[in-house]
């Protein structure tokens, strides 16, 4: 899960940070609309009391989150199969099928970083009609969980290959063979591999070095599919000299080479896909500008990969279609605000051209489309990936937006695309109005317009205490899990 500071989600009056998060907009403009007077004050005295004792909801909203318990379900699923193999095999698993067991794990993790896995996950997970009971939308709006399947998964192969590697040991130590030697090695090797993967992707690292994360995760993970092809054929070779059959019946008739392929093919995917595209930038302001790309007619609900080093560094963005006035799809484009270095260059020099990388990914407000109605929530720059969903006009929404000078920040363009989706919208002006109580806000919007669900946008602070306020409440509420 992502580290941030020790805070109090208990805690009331908690005014909202309008720190950026990487974001998009929306290209339609309307006949000019201006906001109206607020109607609405924060009132935590409005807010009922919150469900339970201290503990469970710590408990039931922080601890136990739907990320971890995927993370667990996987993790125990293994360790019952675990249990099954040294029942099975007199206390010592055979290598192979440890082997196997790691490879089917490093599998599921891949899979669920692959984009067109995981957009298959939640088309079928959001095409739930909405005469479904209520629970049964609301757990599947938690879709966006799926990371704690691929660190949970991750993990597990890890561990598994620990076992693996020390079995091989005992194998060579008993008959050291020269197959046996090569084999071992190339395990050595991919266990290190595996080491340095698991270990930058501890959380604390993640957040403090998280360009050191990245490169350590793509190199290391290079440098693992290698090893882990060279040590299979290996391993298969000197497998099939023992069961006296040709080298490619037995790869045709072991997991691990499937397995391996699969696993593979993620990869190669992704990267197979890497084109240099030409951007069209759109001055917004000193602090944000928004890139518009032409060489797709780009849906809405979907966020891209951007690097001007590709292999080196990667943003995610979510996208917003453009169009020509008429509703027909002719792009999209990026929003992007001055949130770091990377984004701070960007807007002070525009780039004409852009690394993308792999397939259009949907995200967190896709599974906005399971609920009948719905508050939207959003600080700062985190209003462009709502104007995806704005464009969209699938669910009815009520909109509270809290950014310091929203219009001259963002530009008409966005304002207006704002007030097209909720004339009514709350946009808040934290540099006149200073930081309002945004779970005060937020219930007081539910309640007015019965939604049946809050989505939020912002930093991990206010993301997790607008959430937590909700759901300690009984009410629905989603917000990026920052895990990756």
């Amino acid at each position: 899960m992502y580290a941030t500071p020790d805070i109090d989600l208990e805690k009331k009056n908690e005014g909202s940070s309008t720190n950026n998060t990487p974001s998009e907009t929306s290209s339609q403009s309307s006949p000019t609309l201006k906001p109206k007077p607020l109607q609405i004050t924060a009132d935590p005295d409005s807010l009922p009391e919150k469900k339970g004792s201290r503990a469970t909801r710590y408990l039931g909203y922080n601890f136990l989150t739907v990320y971890r318990k995927i993370f667990t379900v996987i993790f125990f699923a293994n360790f019952a199969t675990l249990i099954a193999l040294v029942v099975t095999n007199d206390g010592i698993p055979k290598s192979t099928s440890v082997a196997s067991a790691t490879s089917a794990n490093l599998m599921v993790a891949l899979l669920f970083r692959q984009e067109n896995f995981v957009n298959i996950v939640y088309e079928i997970c959001v095409h739930v009609p909405h005469s479904f009971p209520l629970s049964i939308r609301r757990a599947l709006a938690k879709v966006f969980h799926y990371g704690g399947a691929h660190s949970g998964a991750g993990t597990a192969a890890v561990v598994w290959y620990i076992l693996y590697t020390a079995i091989a040991t005992k194998e060579f130590i008993h008959e050291p063979t020269i197959d046996a030697r090569a084999s071992l090695i190339t395990s050595y090797i991919l266990l290190s591999m595996f080491c340095f993967i698991l270990a930058s992707a501890h959380p604390i690292f993640r957040v403090r070095f998280h360009d050191h994360f990245e490169a350590m995760h793509r190199y290391a993970g290079w440098v693992a599919v290698v090893t882990f092809w060279t040590h299979n054929m290996l391993a298969a070779d000197a497998q099939r000299k023992i069961e006296g059959i040709p080298f490619g019946l037995y790869l045709a008739k072991s997991p691990n080479f499937w397995f391996l392929c699969v696993s593979s093919s993620c990869t190669l995917l992704s990267w197979g896909r890497l084109r240099y595209r030409e951007v069209y930038p759109e001055i917004l302001s000193d602090h944000a500008i928004r890139l518009h790309f032409k060489y797709k007619a780009m849906q809405p609900f979907y966020g891209l990969k951007v690097s001007t080093k590709p292999l080196l560094e990667w943003h995610a963005f979510a996208t917003i279609p453009d169009d020509d006035g008429n509703g027909k799809i002719t792009g999209f484009s990026v929003v992007v605000s001055n949130a770091g270095d990377w984004t701070r260059q960007a807007i002070q020099n525009p780039p004409k051209h852009l690394w993308v990388r792999g397939y259009p990914l949907h995200g967190l407000l896709y599974a906005s489309t399971l609920f009948k109605r719905i508050v939207v929530v959003a600080t700062g720059s985190g209003i462009g990936p709502c104007l995806s969903l704005f464009y969209a006009n699938v669910t009815p929404r009520r909109i509270l937006w809290s950014t310091p000078h929203p219009e001259a920040t963002y530009g008409p363009k966005i304002m207006q695309a704002v007030l097209k989706a909720d004339n009514d919208a709350v946009v808040w002006n934290t540099r006149t109005q200073g930081r309002p109580d945004m779970v005060s806000l937020t219930y007081q919007l539910v309640q007015e317009s019965q939604a049946e669900a809050v989505f939020i946008i912002s930093n991990p602070k206010v993301t997790r205490k607008v959430v937590y306020g909700m759901e300690t409440r009984g009410i629905a509420a989603y917000g990026a899990i920052f895990d990756s």
